[in-house]
């Protein structure tokens, strides 16, 4: 690709040269935050932006809600049409995007207006010269990170003229069109055998794998047809229940013991029928002596107790291992009380079928809560341990296959954003010409 002619030291560390005609400025010098507090009520049916309607280093909105469908009722900034939102806490989550209408953005946000080309800013935002910049100010910032208007003042852009601005926008536009349609198509992918797996799960935990068995009504709405010889019995009949560490995030620690809370068991990253490594965070060893009765024991499950969306009530991690896991913040540990084959309900617990019996108890507005009561008023589909073992094996080899088929899109999904974000900096740092001579 090519190269400006001539380059000189920006005077920052990580941009290190730009070309010789663009300025490194602070930010003060080409922007303006606007803040601009209004009252909910007078404003509820406009557009309503937070940090969570946004999706990290990419400027896509991805929650479109109203103030009154996002049942705000503190103070929010106004914003118009064609100004950036930045998020100012948890910055290296990279969340800014360019105001598709007026509204409101919640505190955590900051409206921001230039005379620079806008999307060239929201570019450069994106950028890793910028989140580098971030990183450097709220480095030592660990329990909730927070950029202040002071300190985004004085962080240093690289502005080009107009002209290349608007060449460099019309290159970007294009190059990040392309990369997000193959991030899409490879999003696609995932969905579908995500939605093949849930099928093959539900079809075994609720039918069995053998077709030629005689089959009854099972008088349960949400299961139908069972297999003859298949019982149906309460959740609290088998498993009694615990409660998590009475902790926050706050007091999570960079080591200590293991511990598991409802951000985690919401992860996708948590398959549900083990304790994968990136789910564990951790809390001091003080707990051991405090909280013994958090911990979790090998094959117990543990409940989120709350979900930010109906979808997500009756989202479970399981713990298959032997080691000292505490259940963490919002969490209720359910522990087998005389059950042989636990892995066969991890795999009942995650069928869309199983999960309608939560969903259809909980209530909320912003936030769904799940209880101990709800858990227990559950029904559960029990086959004979032969089966049961059966229904593991064979669904332990099925759901590999695509659990691997879906590592592999979500790697190449990796590098496609990695290249994308690459390819973003090296344009609005100068290190790559767009701009015909």
């Amino acid at each position: 690709m090519k190269r400006y002619s001539e380059y000189k030291d920006s005077g920052v560390k990580w941009i290190g040269e730009i070309p010789g005609h663009w300025k490194s400025v602070p930010f003060r010098r080409i922007a303006k935050v606007q803040c601009n507090l209004v009252h909910p009520f007078e404003n509820l049916e406009m557009l309503q932006i937070s940090p969570d309607s946004i999706e990290k280093d990419s400027g896509k909105i991805i929650k479109i809600k109203t103030v009154a469908e996002a049942n705000i009722d503190s103070d929010n900034h106004r914003f118009y049409k064609g100004q950036i939102l930045y998020s100012k806490i948890r910055p290296l989550l990279n969340k800014v995007t360019i105001a598709p209408e007026d509204g409101l953005c919640s505190a955590d946000m900051y409206p921001i207006s230039t005379e620079e080309k806008t999307e060239f800013i929201k570019y450069y935002m994106l950028s890793k010269a910028f989140l580098s910049s971030v990183k450097n100010i709220v480095a030592d910032r660990v329990k909730m990170p927070k950029i202040n208007q002071d300190e985004l003042k004085e962080t240093r852009f690289v502005i080009p003229p107009l002209p290349e601005q608007e060449a460099i926008v019309t290159y970007l536009d294009s190059k990040v069109a392309k990369i997000d349609e193959y991030i899409s198509i490879a999003e696609k992918k995932i969905a579908a055998l995500e939605e093949l797996k849930q099928t093959i799960i539900a079809e075994a935990v609720t039918r069995g794998i053998h077709k030629d068995v005689p089959m009854k009504d099972s008088g349960v709405k949400w299961i139908g047809m069972i297999p003859e010889h298949w019982k149906i019995e309460p959740f609290g009949r088998h498993f009694s229940y615990g409660k998590g560490l009475p902790i926050t995030k706050a007091d999570l620690t960079t080591e200590g013991v293991a511990v598991i809370s409802y951000g985690q068991i919401h992860s996708k990253r948590n398959i549900g029928t083990t304790m994968d490594d990136s789910l564990v965070r951790y809390v001091n060893h003080k707990y051991l002596g405090t909280s013994p009765q958090c911990l979790l024991n090998k094959n117990d499950f543990v409940f989120a107790d709350t979900s930010e969306d109906i979808e997500g009530c009756g989202n479970f991690a399981f713990n298959d291992r032997n080691e000292s896991i505490f259940a963490g913040y919002h969490t209720i540990i359910v522990r087998p009380k005389d059950i042989l084959q636990p892995k066969y309900y991890a795999y009942l617990f995650q069928s869309k079928k199983w999960k309608s019996q939560v969903q259809t108890l909980v209530n909320g507005v912003k936030v769904f809560s799940i209880s101990r009561g709800i858990l227990k008023k559950a029904s559960l589909l029990i086959p004979t341990y032969a089966e049961q073992q059966e229904i593991v094996s064979y669904l332990d080899s099925k759901v590999a296959s695509i659990n691997q088929l879906c590592q592999a899109e979500r790697s190449q999904i990796e590098k496609l954003k990695e290249y994308k974000q690459r390819l973003i900096s090296d344009v609005v740092t100068g290190k790559v010409k767009v701009m015909n001579d």
